[in-house]
């Protein structure tokens, strides 16, 4: 190992010893390194470098059986057990998984670094592939749990050892988003004619694009009618907790820009601590950090399935941090019920 990373070992350690529950996310901030670095420092004790052969793990995590998957961005964490299975792992920019408790949207270009983890954990250790962009900052994380194939991980992680395990961690930040456009210089006529005739949720991203607005642009600049409504930031909290007191099934999304994870289910037990607000179901986890959300909205978007009812929270940078669906399938109108619980809410907690 070089003299920098010996270096940085002994600062995490000295952190570490300074105050020993620093997650290892907050340890990388504080160090001023990426997670992909800091974790580096660790292999050979208890960390294995993996070739970045992503698509093709990826494509064998299903033998692993039952497991915990993981997706976060800075203030929410998505954590959902279930065994990947429904896998398209195409040579194209996009990967899915579409099994009924593991649900993923792959965006494999960020991606660059894997490393297999073993852990200290309160039930013994704990075991995990662990995914990276090239900024060092984590896109997935898949975890072992007491009904996983233990064999089939070791196996997988054979089977992808990097022959070099200490080759450096090199990273980049990524690339700022493009300063925002005045509104002034948005064909708006045109930009409200293609928000009315979309026919799939999964355009409206391509129609950002098209006119070269930001989401959040895009909301204040959405066609008259309810299409967009600015909500109070407690609107999420607040649609779930009529979602749990109803037993509604709904669709929560969390991603970053490798990968969009989605729970589809009731919740059940809603939980505050300290600055997150959590849903602590079985097999679904949500943490969300309230005061980072600066913006809230109801979105309705056109589908030739009727319309479609979001209610999205935005960072002060204009990242979404979460979404939340009422749970539905292509080709199934929404459930009516959705539609009255979040109007509800929106009449409750509307901006103005």
């Amino acid at each position: 190992m070089t003299t920098a990373v010996l270096s940085l070992k002994e600062r995490w350690a000295e952190l570490l010893n300074a105050e020993p529950k620093t997650r290892i996310r907050n340890a990388a901030q504080a160090l001023g390194v990426s997670e992909a670095e800091l974790l580096a420092t660790r292999t050979g004790d208890g960390v294995v470098r993996l070739r970045p052969e992503h698509r093709a793990i990826l494509a064998e995590i299903g033998t692993l059986g039952r497991v915990m998957a993981l997706t976060r961005n800075d203030d929410a964490v998505h954590e959902r057990k279930g065994t990947y299975l429904g896998a398209a792992i195409n040579p194209g920019p996009v990967g899915l998984y579409v099994g009924d408790d593991i649900d993923l949207r792959i965006f494999w270009a960020p991606w660059a670094y894997a490393f297999a983890v073993t852990e200290p954990g309160k039930e013994g250790p704990r075991r995990s592939l662990q995914f990276f962009g090239s900024d060092g900052e984590a896109v997935h994380k898949i975890y072992l749990i007491a009904e996983s194939d233990e064999a089939a991980y070791d196996a997988l992680v054979a089977k992808y050892r990097a022959d070099d395990q200490h080759a450096p961690v090199e990273t980049a930040p990524w690339p700022p988003a493009p300063a925002e456009r005045p509104d002034s210089e948005v064909d708006i006529a045109a930009f409200h004619q293609e928000w009315l005739a979309l026919k799939d949720t999964h355009d409206f991203y391509g129609m950002l694009r098209k006119h070269g607005v930001s989401r959040t642009q895009a909301l204040r600049l959405a066609p008259e009618g309810n299409y967009a409504v600015r909500v109070a930031n407690s609107t999420c909290r607040e649609t779930m907790v009529k979602a749990a007191a109803t037993g509604m099934p709904i669709m929560v999304f969390v991603g970053n820009k490798g990968m969009i994870q989605i729970h589809t289910g009731p919740v059940a037990k809603l939980v505050d601590v300290p600055g997150w607000f959590n849903v602590l179901d079985p097999d679904f986890n949500l943490h969300l950090r309230e005061e980072a959300i600066t913006e809230s909205w109801v979105v309705r978007k056109p589908t030739k399935d009727g319309i479609v009812t979001a209610v999205e929270c935005y960072d002060a940078k204009g990242e979404l941090l979460v979404q939340l669906f009422g749970k539905r399938k292509p080709g199934i109108p929404e459930m009516p019920e959705w539609q009255a619980l979040v109007a509800g809410v929106e009449a409750a907690l509307a901006q103005g």
